[in-house]
């Protein structure tokens, strides 16, 4: 009898390619983890940290996220009212997207103020 994969698995014919591209990968971490080092968002997102540093790079020139310094690490905030960029989904934002990726409770964190710098190194 022949086994044939679940749908969900991936196989080695079609594991090339996903749903999403790097920069949702890594907009999806930075949301779930503000603080994440980038060095830890590649190794969930499967590229080299230099990849990331350019992802985030263009996700900060879009409006997307801002970086700020705290400590010795850097805090991502997401504007999750910036639109999306393609055509397709023009009318839609950041937020949008990351309502079908996140627990209502990661989206609900985004859309808090982010607490002051001393009180986040507690």
């Amino acid at each position: 009898m022949v086994r044939l994969p679940r749908p969900s698995q991936n196989t080695r014919q079609d594991a090339h390619w996903t749903f999403l591209s790097n920069h949702a990968h890594v907009l999806v971490c930075l949301a779930r983890d503000p603080r994440m080092r980038l060095r830890d968002a590649a190794g969930r997102v499967g590229v080299t940290e230099r990849a990331v540093q350019k992802i985030v790079a263009d996700l900060e020139r879009a409006g997307v996220l801002t970086r700020s310094r705290e400590g010795r690490r850097n805090r991502y905030d997401i504007h999750t009212d910036a639109p999306l960029r393609h055509p397709v989904e023009g009318q839609r934002t950041v937020r949008d997207l990351l309502a079908a990726l996140l627990a209502a409770d990661e989206l609900a964190a985004l859309e808090r103020p982010s607490p002051p710098a001393e009180a986040a190194n507690l």
